[in-house]
């Protein structure tokens, strides 16, 4: 049985025996979120990172797990967020020192301006960041929260279930 088999079963026994793992974080309960986007409009970028380097660990979701769920998910945010996704990324790249131009060569891409990026271009930005480097992969997805709206793989949203404990703060 390969681990990512062994990885999903211990998360539905879990589930099953109402097992949750805590945040040490875990706010009051004035700061509990109603609905996703309730938390993505009063969270702190700061609040969103530490849940997302806590929740989103490169290890657990195997990129076959997550690349079709970027895909998928990129596909159905706003042309806008499409944007800021992109410059997002493209801009903790130059932090790095890797060049648009270099990184259009590189992965493909049809352009290096984000604003005419396609859903297929900022995939592909977005599975060299969860390859490459994933602290940059966590970092965008704590300032662009937007596509986390979308994920429906059980697994990566199993994985997500501390930041989704934390959104809905105990409500149901």
């Amino acid at each position: 049985m390969s681990s990512s088999d062994q990885y999903k079963r211990q998360i539905m026994k879990d589930l099953s025996q109402g097992n949750t793992e805590s945040l040490d974080d875990v706010s009051d309960p004035s700061e509990s979120y109603q609905n996703f986007d309730d938390f993505a409009q009063r969270s702190s970028h700061e609040e969103r990172r530490q849940l997302f380097r806590k929740s989103l660990n490169h290890n657990q979701i195997p990129p076959s797990q997550m690349e079709p769920e970027l895909k998928k998910a990129i596909a159905q945010i706003q042309p806008k967020e499409r944007d800021d996704v992109a410059r997002e990324f493209f801009k903790h790249f130059k932090q790095r020192g890797l060049d648009e131009r270099h990184l259009e060569q590189q992965l493909g891409l049809s352009t290096h301006h984000p604003s005419r990026m396609n859903a297929d271009d900022v995939s592909k930005i977005a599975s060299f960041a969860y390859h490459n480097h994933p602290d940059i992969f966590q970092d965008v997805m704590a300032e662009q929260p937007a596509i986390f709206k979308f994920i429906s793989n059980p697994l990566v949203g199993a994985a997500l279930g501390a930041i989704a404990s934390k959104w809905f703060g105990g409500h149901k």
